[in-house]
């Protein structure tokens, strides 16, 4: 049966559930900024290539944060403007605690949780029950990656600043096909400005949690795939030279 933890023991078994994670790892929590340790396990998750998925909300996430989260591969984040819950969760155990994952509230804050463990028989449908709750809130939430900032300045300044449709075909049949994240280690640029950009040439759109190829994206080479996770496309990579114009 599930597992009453302290404040000092949530840590504890929080930094346990994210070292044995070896499918995936979630972890949702209104409040992010990562300690030291907790980056360290996740570049562990991202040698391991375990799947994980972030779900914060109340506040948008450091620069600082955002940046190296952004550089992980097997990390896909998502904003969930009215989260509340506090949850974390592998294959196997999950944890539901008052807990955000913030350096503050693990130093400062008197906490409680539960340890869920499906190794226990009665845990199981627990487990379960929050899981399907747990896909419910990616399910409305935003990828984050591809959130646009609202653009700030007069329309002339705006105007001065909007990506250049391409405005040629070419023979992309050779090219080596990747995803956002592989075109974003290409070229240099961010995950969410290339998705903008995209967005932007009118080569994808988004409908619910799918990505879709435009016309003209399907012209130059994009090719929709279906996804662990839903819709998403992969492109030519020589459309790194178009991002880079």
């Amino acid at each position: 049966m599930a597992k009453y933890l302290r404040t000092s023991s949530i840590s504890a078994e929080l930094e346990n559930l994210i070292r044995d994670a070896k499918k995936k790892l979630y972890i949702i929590s209104p409040y992010l900024k990562l300690s030291d340790h907790i980056k360290e396990l996740l570049n562990d998750k991202e040698r391991e290539k375990v799947e994980v998925r972030i779900i914060f909300g109340k506040q948008e996430l450091a620069p600082a944060e955002m940046s190296y989260l952004e550089e992980l591969k097997y990390v896909r984040l998502y904003f969930s403007k009215n989260l509340h819950a506090k949850c974390y969760l592998n294959e196997s155990k999950m944890i539901i605690a008052s807990m955000n994952l913030y350096e503050f509230s693990q130093q400062n804050n008197r906490e409680m949780g539960i340890l869920i463990d499906t190794a226990i028989e009665e845990d199981k449908s627990v487990y379960e029950d929050a899981e399907k709750d747990i896909d419910s809130i990616i399910h409305n939430s935003e990828d984050f990656s591809y959130v646009k900032a609202p653009q700030k300045g007069t329309q002339k300044e705006i105007a001065k600043t909007e990506v250049p449709l391409i405005d040629r075909k070419q023979d992309y049949s050779k090219s080596k096909y990747c995803t956002t994240k592989e075109l974003s280690q290409i070229t240099g640029i961010s995950s969410q400005k290339i998705n903008k950009w995209l967005v932007d040439n009118k080569l994808m759109y988004k409908k619910e949690e799918d990505w879709f190829t435009t016309k003209r994206g399907a012209e130059i080479g994009g090719i929709s795939k279906d996804g662990q996770y839903g819709k998403f496309i992969i492109w030519p990579d020589t459309i790194a030279v178009e991002i880079k114009v």
